[in-house]
């Protein structure tokens, strides 16, 4: 059933750190009802009570209870960790509503951290070029979109950057340019207070952080329409 998002269950964390040590489908299958009332039915209540607050705010990023979410089956087909379970859940939520679009909003909740990102994650290689060019030919551009992040409190992440220059931007002499160019993904972050996540605050929290994130959807979607 869908609903207004109400906070997780107050065992939703301690479910996870359960599913973690015992890492086995007969304990997951055995505490099933568990999780569905305490994590997923709450996280679909939250995607959706985020969707209807991002299309009310003009943000251009949608979701639902069945796309969403990512699974919390690990695939362990390529992996040397063979744990069947993550130790969190998250879900997406899009300009298409699926994971396969760019510039997105990302929430993760987990035993580790709580967090969210609005991203521009792995950028197909024509738009990762585009964007670059844009670094370097509109400056003014790119520095008033970071200037208008960090008002909000955000920067962009260089986690995963390349150590040197790309080919083609090797001549980029301003460092503020030089390090954008090397970014592989765009991306701000938030973290959670995981004390907030049993609480409808939550949904303030996440959509006045999108806000903020804004200036980076605004400038990456100006790019993505002029090469689609």
């Amino acid at each position: 059933m869908a609903g207004a998002f109400n906070g997780f269950g107050q065992k939703a964390i301690p479910f996870l750190k359960a599913l973690d040590f015992h890492q086995s489908r007969e304990w997951f299958q055995e505490n099933r009802d568990l999780y569905q009332s305490e994590l997923h039915e709450p996280f679909c209540d939250l995607v959706e009570t985020l969707s209807e607050r991002f299309a009310a705010a003009g943000l251009g990023l949608r979701g639902d209870r069945k796309k969403s979410l990512f699974r919390i089956n690990r695939d362990v087909r390529f992996s040397k960790d063979k744990r069947p379970y993550n130790r969190h859940l998250s879900a997406i939520l899009s300009p298409d509503g699926t994971k396969m679009e760019q510039g997105v909003f990302y929430v993760h909740i987990g035993l580790e951290r709580c967090f969210a990102g609005v991203a521009w994650w792995q950028p197909g290689p024509e738009l990762l070029q585009a964007m670059r060019k844009a670094i370097v030919t509109k400056p003014a551009a790119f520095r008033a979109m970071v200037t208008a992040l960090k008002k909000g409190g955000l920067v962009l992440d260089s986690e995963d950057c390349l150590k040197r220059a790309p080919r083609g931007f090797e001549d980029v002499s301003e460092d503020d340019l030089a390090q954008a160019v090397r970014n592989r993904h765009f991306v701000v972050r938030h973290e959670i207070d995981p004390a907030t996540i049993y609480s409808p605050a939550l949904v303030d929290d996440l959509v006045g952080f999108t806000l903020r994130a804004k200036p980076l959807l605004g400038w990456g979607r100006a790019i993505q329409g002029k090469i689609g």
